[in-house]
Parts: C-alpha cells; sequence; structure tokens
C-alpha cells in the first residue's frame, strides 16, 4: 500500500509534490494495486459471491462492490480508457488496507473469545503418574489413562482425569471448575475433577472417567455449543444487515444520479463508492457474535455454563426464581441443629458420648453427629461393643458406661419419655435422636437438612433486583415453612410430588411472571425444561444438566446473581453496539452522498474507509469490557446488595 500510494499521481497532487521521472514509476501503483485487489481484496470478493449465491446480501457485498468498481475505474483510467482523474489506485490501497485491519480486529477479538476453550483443555497436565500392579510409578499421557487406574497427585500437580481419592486427603483448587475461590477438601472415597489442583498434600486417585466423558470434556462442549447458537438479538443484527445493504445500494444510486446532474461523472464516481464503504456493516456483524461470545467465556471461567444462548439472553428478564429446596438451598445432608442436656448433664458431654457410640455407623445421621463434635473441638473417648439396631439405633460401651442413640422406637423399647423440648424440633421437621446412658435420658440431638449459608444472602439480593423468590419441596409444609421463614422466601409450594413441580412452575406463569427454575435432581428436569430459564446447581444430575439451559458448576445459590449480573451486563452491551454500529450508517452515508456539498463539505473515500474501521474498532473495544466482569457469586451478592 506505501508504494502504491506513494507512486500515486492523485496523492502526489494532493499533497503537491512530484513524481519523479523514471522508467517504470507510472506502472507501480497500477501493478502493485492490482496485486492488492487480486490478493488482499480476495477475502471480500469471495465473500461477496457467497452472499449472491445465497441470496443474502450484506457486509462482504458492499465491500466486494466498492473495490471492484474502485479497481475497474482506476484500471480504465491507467489503459487510457477512461479519463486520467478516474485513478483512484491510492485510495483502494488505503481502502484495502483499513479493511483488512478491521477484518483482522474482528477475527483477533473472535479468537480470543475461543481461547476459552484452548485455556480449558490446558487445565489438564502434560503427564500422570500411574500406579502399576507391582505398585511402581510410571509417566504416561493423560490420553492413555482408563478406568479404575490409579494416579499419583502431588503437591500442587493438577488431577489427569475424574476420579475418586483412593487414599489420603488434600484441599483442591476448583476455582477453574466451579468459580469456587476457596480450597475444598476432598478425603477418601470423594470426587474429584480433571484439571483441578491439590493444593497442600499428595493423594492416589482412582480413575472414573477419561476422555470426552470427563466433566472437563462436558464444559468444553457446552461452551463451544453455546457460542455457535444463535440469539434473538444475533438474528436482529444480520436483518439489520441485509436492511443495511439495500439501504446503501439505493443511496449509491441517488448519489451516482445527483452528481452525474449537478457535477462531473468522477465526482459521481467517487461518491458512489465512498457510499459502499462507509455503509459496510462491518460493526454491526461484529456487535452480537463477540459480546455473547465473550459472555459465555466469561461465564465458564466464573463457573456459569451457558448451554443455551437464549437463555441467558431471557434472564434478564425472569420476575420470579423458583428454587427446589432440597440440595438447592439446603446442603441436601443432614446436620445438627439443636442439642439439649438433661438436668444434671452438660450439652458438650451428651454430644461427646453421642459422636463416641455413633462413630463406627455409616448412617448419614451418625456421619453429622460425629462431624458436629469434631467441628467443635471436643475429644471422642474409642467406644466398644457396637451395635446396630435398624430402625431402633445404635448402642455402645463408652467408657465404661452403656451408651444408646437413637429417635422413638429406642425410647419405646428403654421405656423412657422423650425430653419436652423437642417435640417442637419434631414439628419443625427435625430428626430428634435421644441419648440414654445406662438406661436414663441424658439428653437429645435435632438434626435437620442443614440451610446454606448462603441462601440467605442470595434470597436478599434476588429482593434488591425486585426479582420474587418462591421455593418448592416434597417436604412436609411444617419443614417447608420453618425453612422459609429462616431464609424470607416469599411463597412456598410444600408436599410437591416430582411429576407435579412442572404444574407448579406452569402456575406460576399463569400469573404472568417469567420463571427461572434452580434445581439438582432428576425429578428437576420436567420443571427445569418447563421453565423460561431452567438453571441446574452444583453441576446436578446429566437429566438435569441436559434439560437446563444454565449449568451452574458451583453448588452455591448466589450464582443464580452472577447470572442476571451477566445476563444484564451482555444485554447492554448488545444494545450499545447495535445503537453504535447502526445510528453511525444512518449518519455517515448521507455524509458520504454529499448531502454538505452546498456548504463545502465532501467526505473524501478514505476518510470513509477509516472512519468504517474506527466504528469496527469502537464496537470490540466496547464488547472487550464484557471482560472486567466479576462473576465470583460473593462478589455478585455484595454488589448486588449495596
Amino acid at each position: 500500500a506505501v508504494p502504491v500510494t506513494l507512486t500515486s499521481a492523485g496523492f502526489a497532487d494532493l499533497l503537491g509534490y512530484t513524481l519523479p521521472q523514471l522508467p517504470g514509476v507510472g506502472w507501480v501503483a497500477p501493478v502493485l494495486g492490482t496485486v492488492m485487489y487480486l490478493w488482499g481484496g480476495r477475502p471480500f470478493t469471495t465473500g461477496a459471491v457467497t452472499e449472491l449465491r445465497g441470496r443474502s446480501p450484506g457486509m462482504m457485498l458492499l465491500v466486494g462492490m466498492a473495490i471492484t468498481v474502485a479497481f475497474v475505474a482506476s484500471l480504465g483510467a491507467s489503459l487510457g480508457v477512461l479519463p486520467h482523474h478516474l485513478d483512484f489506485w491510492w485510495e483502494l490501497a488505503l481502502l484495502i488496507t483499513i479493511m483488512l485491519l478491521g477484518h483482522w480486529l474482528e477475527m483477533r477479538s473472535l479468537a480470543r473469545t475461543s481461547s476459552a476453550l484452548e485455556s480449558l483443555a490446558e487445565l489438564l497436565p502434560d503427564e500422570a503418574e500411574r500406579v502399576e500392579d507391582d505398585g511402581s510409578v510410571v509417566t504416561v499421557p493423560p490420553a492413555e489413562l482408563r478406568v479404575h487406574d490409579v494416579v499419583v497427585v502431588r503437591p500442587g500437580g493438577r488431577v489427569p482425569a475424574d476420579g475418586e481419592v483412593a487414599s489420603g486427603s488434600a484441599s483442591f483448587d476448583e476455582s477453574m471448575i466451579t468459580g469456587e475461590s476457596l480450597p475444598v477438601r476432598r478425603g477418601e472415597g470423594d470426587p474429584v475433577v480433571a484439571g483441578t489442583v491439590a493444593t497442600d498434600s499428595g493423594v492416589r486417585v482412582r480413575v472414573t472417567a477419561v476422555g470426552e466423558d470427563t466433566a472437563l470434556a462436558g464444559i468444553q462442549r457446552m461452551v463451544s455449543d453455546a457460542q455457535q447458537s444463535a440469539t434473538r438479538a444475533q438474528r436482529l443484527a444480520d436483518r439489520a444487515a441485509a436492511w443495511l445493504f439495500w439501504f446503501a445500494l439505493g443511496a449509491a444510486v441517488v448519489a451516482l444520479l445527483a452528481w452525474l446532474a449537478w457535477g462531473t461523472p468522477q465526482q459521481a464516481l467517487v461518491r458512489v463508492i465512498t457510499v459502499l464503504v462507509i455503509a459496510c456493516p462491518h460493526a454491526l456483524g461484529l456487535a452480537i457474535p463477540l459480546v455473547v461470545s465473550i459472555a459465555t467465556e466469561r461465564a465458564a471461567r466464573g463457573g456459569v455454563l451457558i448451554t443455551d444462548r437464549m437463555a441467558l439472553e431471557r434472564m434478564r428478564t425472569v420476575d420470579a426464581v423458583l428454587f427446589d429446596k432440597t440440595g438447592t438451598l439446603t446442603r441436601g445432608e443432614p446436620a445438627l441443629q439443636q442439642l439439649l442436656a438433661a438436668p444434671g448433664r452438660r450439652e458438650e458431654e451428651v454430644l461427646t458420648l453421642a459422636a463416641a457410640a455413633e462413630s463406627d455407623s455409616e448412617h448419614p445421621l451418625a456421619r453429622a453427629v460425629v462431624q458436629a463434635a469434631r467441628e467443635r473441638g471436643l475429644r471422642v473417648p474409642p467406644a466398644g461393643d457396637f451395635q446396630a439396631h435398624p430402625a431402633v439405633g445404635v448402642t455402645a460401651t463408652v467408657s465404661g458406661q452403656r451408651v444408646r442413640v437413637g429417635g422413638p422406637a429406642l425410647l419405646e423399647q428403654e421405656g423412657a419419655s422423650a425430653l419436652a423440648d423437642t417435640e417442637a424440633w419434631a414439628l419443625r421437621g427435625a430428626t430428634v435422636l435421644h441419648v440414654l446412658v445406662d438406661g436414663d435420658v441424658a439428653g437429645a440431638l435435632g438434626l435437620a437438612d442443614e440451610v446454606r449459608p448462603e441462601s440467605a444472602e442470595a434470597v436478599r439480593a434476588l429482593h434488591e433486583l425486585g426479582v420474587r423468590v418462591v421455593m418448592i419441596t416434597g417436604d412436609a409444609e411444617p419443614v417447608a415453612r420453618a425453612v422459609a421463614e429462616e431464609l424470607g422466601v416469599d411463597q412456598v409450594f410444600a408436599q410437591v410430588r416430582p411429576e407435579d413441580k412442572a404444574d407448579r412452575v406452569a402456575e406460576l406463569q399463569a400469573g404472568g411472571l417469567r420463571v427461572a427454575m434452580v434445581g439438582d435432581g432428576v425429578n428437576d428436569a420436567p420443571a427445569l425444561a418447563r421453565a423460561d430459564v431452567g438453571v441446574a446447581i452444583g453441576a446436578g444430575t446429566d437429566v438435569a444438566i441436559a434439560s437446563a439451559g444454565v449449568v451452574l458448576a458451583s453448588d452455591d445459590p448466589r450464582s443464580v446473581l452472577s447470572v442476571i449480573r451477566l445476563s444484564r451486563a451482555a444485554y447492554r452491551k448488545m444494545t450499545q453496539n447495535l445503537w453504535w454500529a447502526g445510528g453511525y450508517n444512518l449518519v455517515a452515508v448521507p455524509l458520504a452522498v454529499g448531502v454538505l456539498a452546498p456548504v463545502g463539505f465532501v467526505m473524501p473515500m478514505a476518510v470513509g474507509a477509516l472512519l468504517m474501521s474506527l466504528s469496527t474498532v469502537v464496537v470490540a473495544l466496547n464488547a472487550q469490557l464484557l471482560r472486567r466482569l466479576d462473576l465470583r457469586p460473593e462478589v455478585s451478592t455484595a454488589r448486588l446488595t449495596r
């Protein structure tokens, strides 16, 4: 482009210098200009042919027409077929250069959004240490691992495949998968995900999934599918690009006729080329795809997986969020909620005896009791003569005392009475266990499904946004009411059978609400599919994921706020880009036609090309601002409640 411009007679006249009288100087611009048209202009001419064949005129056809008209006029002037003042070689060179620059910026921006997939793939280590049958450890590529293989994950090392901890325990950094910033403790039997990092100690992991079956591969598929799907806003942009073609073509015809009537053929040709160039909808073509691609990439990095772009677009309009209780607002596992000691006993003593008796039991209630004692730092003595009695409880000898822990059947068997305060616990849905020492009631424990501490923050933040919060559960009415009162939920559906959950969603929709359903289980799948937006939380089950438009890798209910923030931010960027791209053309095209020619202003063709590329840069930079959005659940809640 530089030699074409410097040896062009038109450019020399513009700057007032004389071309050197050397042999062949006059052919530098035509020869190199032809090369530029055939080689540099090829992406646009081939794209124009494709749009013509597909009967879908748009950006490429406009650009192809502009550079072809400029090339034919310039070549004709150089060969003496057309007047010499129709020599546009330098304008053609700058036009192709600027157009390629804008195209490169567009491709570079889109390539950056695709880097989310590459970065996910890079989470896997290059090598894995596999334990052989003879106990030796060999280094192999992760692709060679098979299900049931045992691998060594050293401190600071990445897990090479999905599996479960076979031996040892460690804290794992799962932020790249779930978006959760704090390390999570994993011990024997606990699942671990490929790509996560053991932060403090080494473990051995038994492989349960490899290759395309891993969670990481599933995330990559979701991101890829979401980036390739189209949104309503994208379809609007595509229609706008087609309308712009006809608008630009009509403006070019008007410019041609007007300048032929009141100007010169050269001026008419320059105006036509300028109109076609400046109307190029590069920015319009980039406005929506870039925003949505960045949004899905940013979401994936924050533990929010968009499986349907339309779901992301609809999330900003949601009026009500319907939470499944168990496993979503609660942890889905029992925890100690109340502790009561009989007269003459201390609460710590009661919990210590209960934990000692339950320590050999695998029952979920037993594990909850032992965990409660551990969290309180109590020293649990060893127990002997352990016996488990189905539907009754357990019996063990602790420090020479006969300790029994169980429910109502145990009290009946021992002929003992329940402590008075425990009746209220049962009415609120708690499971009541009494602790008996040598036949006497020593105290009672109340265990219930533990409400997540983040749930109350999520409900409060949704209320700040004007969003109604509804809870649905199969639990009894008292249990549901107790959780709803604790969290401040607006409406409760209790004792709902799994097959009836979708009907409750339809009931809310019939009331004029746009509903987002948040659940994690197989029985939530119909409701997730029926809702305006289905959100599977905590990675859920395969069925739940297949029914949801949004999948939250984390089980933190505050992540729903992250999706709303992302949806609203992405929509703002789409709207801003559409207004900029469309408004720019509505103003610039009349200037290119020459509506201000009577007052002495006529836009040069090169300036038109520069403005067109500038609009592309503005749209691209505006979309990039989405990368600054922090989707960590705790950040989302803090900003929305402030």
